[in-house]
């Protein structure tokens, strides 16, 4: 059995690759991620921290990709990083603080972006957090504009919530916060 020009050209192409990415334990080139996530669906983390009294904590983003909104603190896990430690990577990351979180999610998701291929499907797994330490500072909405990363406590659910987490609307709602809600 030969192999055809095109499976050449893909050898090649792959051999060049992995070459240029010796550890993707560490994350990807932002153009071979693109790629990837048209190829396949991307497994990511989100983190509901709550307190009885301040509400959900969520945080500001702005790309692209989203829009802009406010949205529950998440990421991507990476090749052979285990959720625990990509929910920890993102605590930091995102809220400068550490958490504890469930040992397993309490909702997975299916997220389709119908109009998109570049990051355009996910599997979402939302773990229940509780703060260890506070978040920084630094990152605290304060001002009327929110930027990039910031974040603050809500009562209630922002309406300019990002749309692929509408699915938390109610968890964020929830006047109990450990209280179930239906999930279309």
């Amino acid at each position: 059995m030969s192999i055809s020009a095109p499976e050449t050209e893909l050898a090649a192409l792959l051999d060049r690759l992995n070459a240029a990415v010796p550890d993707s334990r560490t994350g990807l080139p932002q153009n071979l991620f693109y790629l990837v996530s048209r190829l396949t669906p991307l497994v990511n983390v989100d983190l509901l921290i709550q307190d009885d009294r301040l509400g959900t904590l969520l945080t500001w983003r702005a790309d692209e990709f989203y829009g802009p909104g406010w949205h529950v603190p998440g990421g991507i896990i990476r090749f052979k990083e285990t959720a625990a430690a990509r929910i920890a990577a993102v605590a930091s990351t995102e809220l400068g603080a550490k958490v504890h979180a469930e040992p397993t999610p309490f909702i997975v998701s299916e997220i389709l972006s119908p109009r998109r291929d570049v990051r355009g499907h996910f599997i979402s797994l939302l773990y229940r957090c509780t703060l260890v330490t506070s978040p920084s500072m630094v990152f605290k909405f304060v001002d009327n504009v929110p930027k990039n990363g910031m974040w603050c406590w809500f009562k209630r659910c922002p309406d300019n919530l990002i749309q692929v987490h509408e699915i938390y609307r109610c968890h964020i709602d929830a006047t109990d916060m450990r209280t179930d809600c239906y999930i279309p």
